[in-house]
């Protein structure tokens, strides 16, 4: 793949909004941080552990204005992606800084489930009441692409807009669309990354698959001795995505560069298996990405583990990486730190891994001792469908 340069980031989750809130975050990880659920009566979930972004107020970054009908998950794309566009240097209080107008510019990112809190709501209007009561202003929060189309809308972002549905795996794989436009300079800049926002239907889900972390049980991703299950998180992740020539044209040098990306599929033998953690896809996918980059297995320094803490999920992982390396590898554990966050994890392990080839060095951290210095990283999302991705984050 075309190298493509991280100008820029923008964060937000509980007691994180910007780059660095995220990297005090991840330097400092505490299990503390996951609380029971505000956002929906948590009598009924009696040891329900979650991460909220409790804190979160877009006012603080968007103003006060324009707001009044927008969603969660859409305010969490908007300031996350504002964030990253102003440390990239590209915009300044929403206004370009540079000649560089948005129909250069696009954004490609990922949400796993979307709004579910509006089609929740307007569906359970439309059930207990009546159709006619219907808020026509919220309906438009119920399409999949609604968020990215107001975050096309108030930063100026013309170029390509793309919202990818594909599980966890979502976040990397917007890499790959935005690496197409921006290779065959259909774009300069495109926001890639990924959001998802705390809902009781998806605790609900997890629940019922027995994959959920109470309060009394041990949540240690990667452990798979001691760990009894995942637990959920919210946020957004938004990065600056732009080749390395465009980035040093415009004066602008990067340290972390996307080199190598891969991904496959394997199919369950059965169409009624739910849950399919596959690791043969996921080796595969890593074979991918480091033939991608022109790399060996042993050219990678540390791995950013997609591990949330459910064990048939680590064990799929563990055996991918087990296959792939003749050495026990150091792995960062984004999810320790955030959760299980669905479409936005890549984007949090892609953040994880630009900070890391920059020298920050993560609290959550398992398997071999972490090097002095980390010039690569592999970034893995596993699908819970029998999909898998992995990308690879060189230092300049």
């Amino acid at each position: 793949m075309t190298p493509l340069a991280i100008t820029g980031m923008g964060a937000v989750t509980q007691g994180v909004s910007g780059r660095a809130a995220l990297e005090s975050l991840l330097r400092v990880c505490s299990v503390g941080a996951f609380a029971p659920p505000s956002l929906f009566d948590a009598a009924s979930w009696p040891g329900l552990r979650v991460l909220e972004a409790t804190d979160f107020d877009a006012t603080r970054v968007l103003g006060d204005k324009g707001l009044r009908n927008i969603d969660r998950l859409t305010r969490f794309f908007l300031v996350a992606a504002r964030q990253c566009l102003e440390d990239s240097g590209l915009k300044s209080s929403g206004t370009w800084t540079t000649p560089m107008s948005g129909s250069r510019a696009g954004v490609c990112a990922s949400t796993a489930y979307g709004s579910l809190e509006s089609m929740v709501e307007l569906h359970r209007v439309a059930l207990l009441e009546s159709p006619r009561y219907l808020n026509p202003a919220k309906f438009p929060n119920t399409v999949i692409n609604a968020a990215l189309g107001y975050v096309s809308i108030w930063e100026d972002l013309r170029a390509i807009n793309a919202t990818v549905c594909n599980g966890n795996c979502g976040a990397l794989d917007a890499v790959l669309l935005a690496e197409t436009f921006l290779a065959g300079e259909r774009a300069d800049v495109v926001v890639v990354g990924g959001a998802e926002a705390m809902h009781e239907g998806l605790c609900l889900a997890f629940h019922r698959l027995d994959a959920m972390s109470g309060e009394s049980d041990v949540f240690a991703p990667s452990d798979l001795a001691r760990s009894r299950g995942m637990r959920l998180g919210e946020g957004a992740v938004m990065l600056t995505l732009e080749r390395e020539d465009h980035a040093i044209a415009r004066g602008k040098t990067s340290c972390a560069v996307v080199t190598g990306f891969g991904t496959a599929f394997e199919p369950p033998v059965s169409e009624a298996i739910l849950v399919h953690l596959s690791a043969e896809a996921l080796a595969r996918a890593i074979r991918s990405s480091l033939s991608d980059a022109s790399l060996t297995p042993a050219d990678i320094d540390v791995v950013i583990s997609s591990a949330n803490g459910y064990a048939p999920y680590d064990r799929a992982e563990s055996e991918a990486i087990s296959s792939v390396f003749e050495r026990s590898m150091p792995l960062a554990l984004a999810k320790r730190v955030v959760g299980e966050t669905l479409g936005a994890g890549g984007a949090f392990g892609l953040a994880m891994a630009a900070m890391v080839v920059e020298g920050v060095r993560p609290e959550a951290v398992a398997g071999a001792l972490w090097p002095s210095q980390v010039r690569r990283a592999l970034v893995l999302s596993t699908g819970f469908y029998g999909n898998a991705t992995a990308v690879i984050v060189e230092s300049r």
